[in-house]
């Protein structure tokens, strides 16, 4: 539909999916383009996809082993077509994973992850505070200044993905 998608790095625990002219994202030099595949999807239905998808890929859970842009690639695409993209793409992350207690600690692969708690505070809102072995550190995640989307203005060359609400549907 028009539009590259992509996943990077920050440091807060709401979407890390972002938008761009294709091949022009910033930060990165456009080499070549490989066709996985085609779709024929409705606009609306490939945004709710998207919107999906960046609700399970947070800025601040990016991982250059374990959780990285070319992850997220292959979950799209996988989803998409239900093909796979080319193994040489990730292969150097496949290779850390492997041999991750001979890498520098910040980038080992470990088995603890840190889990999200919502508490409800007395003025009803949420904050979320984010479970780990170190302690619990406090999150608002209603200031605007970490609220990653598309700017008003529409001068950006990035577009943050606003994730999609999630609600319990019951089923009679």
């Amino acid at each position: 539909h028009g539009k590259e998608y992509g996943f990077g790095a920050h440091d807060f625990p709401i979407s890390g999916v972002f938008e761009v002219e294709p091949k022009s994202c910033p930060g990165f030099i456009y080499r070549c383009s490989i066709l996985l595949g085609c779709i024929n999807m409705p606009f609306s239905e490939f945004r709710a996809l998207i919107e999906t998808v960046a609700s399970e890929y947070h800025g601040d859970t990016y991982h250059l082993i374990s959780k990285n842009c070319n992850h997220f690639t292959e979950d799209i695409v996988h989803r998409l077509t239900g093909k796979h993209i080319p193994g040489w793409v990730n292969r150097l992350a496949r290779i850390g994973s492997l041999c991750s207690c001979l890498l520098p600690e910040s980038l080992q692969v470990t088995t603890v992850k840190q889990l999200p708690e919502y508490h409800e505070m007395e003025d009803g809102t949420e904050t979320l505070s984010t479970a780990s072995p170190g302690g619990s550190t406090e999150i608002d995640d209603t200031d605007p200044e970490k609220q990653l989307l598309s700017p008003k203005d529409g001068n950006s060359d990035i577009s943050f993905i606003k994730e999609a609400q999630m609600c319990e549907c019951k089923v009679p």
